[in-house]
């Protein structure tokens, strides 16, 4: 397959696909031509790294579970912590987001949003609302 057909199938971008080889996360082989030619096993890799990356996983994070996936002495254990941490993660982002949430719909809330000039928004982040 050549870049464009295993795009399509994988449901990432050439660009995404090339940025994948630069790192190191695929290998696909080269013709005489210097194409890039992929077989279903390079598919199959950038499958699974769209699925991680839509999962938020960053790219060390599918590094390790792409070499953990190919390793079939693996431990479990070893995945699942790196799903936990990345849990983790995420738990603390939609702590920080449902706490932004509570403060910004305050101050919505709080400003008239009419013609006069005070908003407490705008104090809010200026910093001088007490």
């Amino acid at each position: 397959m050549n870049i464009s057909d295993v795009a399509e199938r994988s449901g990432l971008p050439p660009k995404t696909i090339r940025y994948y080889e630069d790192i190191g996360l695929i290998r696909p082989d080269r013709g005489a031509n210097g194409y890039r030619s992929f077989s279903e096993k390079h598919l199959h890799k950038l499958t699974f790294l769209g699925r991680a990356r839509a999962l938020g996983f960053s790219i060390e994070e599918c590094r390790a579970l792409l070499a953990l996936y190919e390793d079939e002495t693996r431990a479990s254990a070893d995945v699942k912590r790196i799903a936990k941490e990345h849990l983790a993660q995420i738990e603390t982002k939609i702590s920080e987001l449902q706490s932004m949430h509570g403060t910004l719909s305050h101050l919505v809330h709080c400003c008239a949003g009419d013609d006069r000039p005070d908003c407490p928004i705008l104090e809010d982040l200026g910093g001088t609302l007490r």
